[in-house]
């Protein structure tokens, strides 16, 4: 009995080789991954997927934007994301998005034919994809580095007073309070002296019992006092180098 050439019997192991090896690949099924591609407010997919930069907990775009206005907390895990302006922290995550595509079926042609339709029955013009840019040459990027650099990061023009908080000490009887580690703050200048003292108070672990008397130059300051105001009444003698300084003590409540 002849055997079977050899070209033809290496030919069938190999085939016989690739099929096992396709069978031995493991496959999950998609609710598997539901925790990372859904978003935990409306439960769906994720669509314009928005990261918290201070706890990276994802979600909708629209749908975070909404939670922010009447919540300044992630809702996962409850972390303060700004006290005022939370929407400041959070960042488009655009390769979460690309993943959540290529994972859900026809996911992006929905959403697209969705916003079509959307813009044209209000009849408004359906806004163009964003185009990606190729990259400069390199000699525009060597004239650049030449050009004074220029901060990524721009302050909002709501954050117009820079504070300089320092501490003066405590009057016997206060103890078990942490230091202040963040001294210098840029803050809002409708906010009060009570939004301060409210600070203070959180990041020292104060007690209720123990008193916060916040002082600008020679003027202890009332807890209704806005910033602004202020600055505006004390003058050139409240600011250090473009600071706003105020000293605060911790003093206990009078016995009267």
């Amino acid at each position: 009995m002849s055997s079977p050439p050899l070209g033809r019997r290496s030919h069938e192991g190999s085939a016989n080789a690739s099929d096992s090896d396709s069978e031995d690949e493991p496959t999950l099924p998609l609710n598997q991954f539901y925790p990372y591609i859904r978003c935990a407010l409306c439960c769906g997919f994720l669509i314009d997927a928005t990261t918290i930069t201070e706890c990276l907990h994802t979600f909708c775009k629209s749908c975070i934007v909404k939670h922010f206005f009447y919540s300044n907390k992630c809702p996962t895990c409850s972390i303060v994301v700004h006290q005022t302006q939370p929407l400041y922290n959070i960042r488009p995550d655009r390769q979460l998005q690309d993943i959540v595509y290529k994972m859900v079926p026809f996911l992006e042609e929905l959403e697209r034919e969705q916003m079509c339709s959307f813009y044209k029955e209000r009849g408004l013009d359906v806004p163009k994809p964003v185009i990606v840019s190729p990259p400069c040459p390199a000699v525009i990027k060597r004239q650049k580095k030449d050009n004074v650099p220029q901060s990524v990061f721009t302050v909002p023009p709501e954050l117009d007073v820079s504070l300089l908080l320092e501490f003066v000490g405590a009057e016997e009887g206060i103890c078990n309070y942490k230091p202040l580690e963040r001294r210098y703050l840029r803050v809002s200048g409708e906010a009060t002296v009570r939004h301060v003292e409210l600070f203070i108070r959180r990041k020292m672990e104060l007690s209720p019992s123990c008193q916060v008397d916040v002082v600008c130059g020679d003027h202890l300051l009332d807890h209704y006092q806005s910033l602004k105001e202020v600055q505006n009444f004390v003058g050139e003698d409240a600011l250090q180098d473009g600071l706003l300084v105020l000293h605060f003590g911790l003093v206990l409540p009078s016995q009267s």
